[in-house]
């Protein structure tokens, strides 16, 4: 089983020809209104690899938040553990993208934040169950659901996005934390790490510093990792015809790589299906409706370039 705890979102998304800068007004191509936010879209994305994923959170009394639920459970997602909040309405983000599919995002936390740990029963939190989690939640609850799920002997992985201070403690009951290059950049100063523009340097100092494994996204130039036994693991990224939207590819990227440790895989073999994963879903537009299935994913593993492993 993988446990997904974190945020549920509407999202909004508009395309432009340009992204605006402050002050700008740039008129809209196009707008819809989907389903998102980082807790929802990793169990989804971990959910086509994986049979049974369980989606903890919380949601408004809303239309919104059903409308997501609703989606969650058609795409097999268990969504029992997800509370409501009676005085804050579904969480939301407004999403810019533009023709090269680069974007910028706005995120309202509400309902996310009332989101509690407690909500994931002991009797899921056991050997062989994964643990997967990201930050638009109250940081502590993660901290202490950390514990629980490593206490119990779970894989724990920490995607840390949006950037916030990450306690030692936490870090040191993590097995994974994945976080992208930009997000990387702006933590290594709160984590004591002199790697700002180095991040094979960066993977590596938090690898061995809090004995876990680092993955660095790197986008279009796909990702690294630095294990805790002091493995490099580089992993080219899938060339895909035409990039139209890379809204929620980290998404995709984390939950895929969740559901591929739990299959039980090695964390080159899942950093393949990540990567391939997370490029397949900047085919089109959207987030959860853009991820690939498993057979769609393992069709392109030969298209994908050699890996390259080193001893540090």
């Amino acid at each position: 089983m993988i446990i997904v705890f974190g945020s549920i979102n509407t999202d909004i998304t508009f395309s432009v020809t340009h992204l605006p800068e402050a002050g700008e007004t740039t008129l809209s191509q196009s707008y819809r209104k989907s389903n998102g936010g980082k807790g929802a879209n990793q169990a989804l994305a971990a959910s086509r690899l994986c049979e049974k994923v369980v989606l903890i959170g919380c949601i408004g009394e809303d239309a919104g938040g059903n409308s997501i639920l609703t989606g969650l459970r058609r795409s097999g997602v268990i969504t029992s553990g997800v509370s409501r909040s009676e005085e804050k309405s579904t969480g939301a983000a407004v999403i810019a993208y533009d023709s090269t599919g680069e974007n910028h995002i706005i995120v309202y936390p509400g309902a996310n934040l009332d989101a509690k740990q407690d909500q994931v029963p002991d009797e899921i939190l056991k050997e062989g169950n994964v643990l997967l989690m990201q930050m638009e939640t109250i940081p502590e609850e993660n901290w202490e659901l950390i514990k629980r799920a490593k206490d119990a002997g779970m894989i724990t992985i920490l995607n840390l996005a949006p950037v916030a201070p990450v306690p030692d403690e936490a870090l040191n009951n993590l097995d994974y934390l994945i976080i992208n290059e930009i997000e990387a950049k702006q933590v290594s100063d709160s984590l004591h790490i002199d790697h700002k523009n180095n991040m094979q340097g960066f993977a590596q100092s938090i690898a061995e510093k809090w004995s876990l494994t680092c993955i660095v996204t790197l986008g279009k130039l796909g990702s690294i990792a630095v294990t805790q036994e002091k493995e490099l693991i580089v992993v080219p990224t899938l060339q895909v015809e035409k990039v139209i939207d890379r809204t929620g590819a980290g998404d995709c990227y984390c939950g895929t790589l969740a559901a591929s440790l739990h299959n039980g895989k090695q964390i080159d073999e899942a950093m393949k299906y990540a990567s391939i994963a997370g490029a397949l879903s900047c085919r089109t537009e959207g987030t959860q409706s853009s991820y690939a299935y498993m057979g769609e994913i393992e069709e392109n593993l030969e298209s994908l370039s050699q890996i390259h492993k080193e001893q540090l």
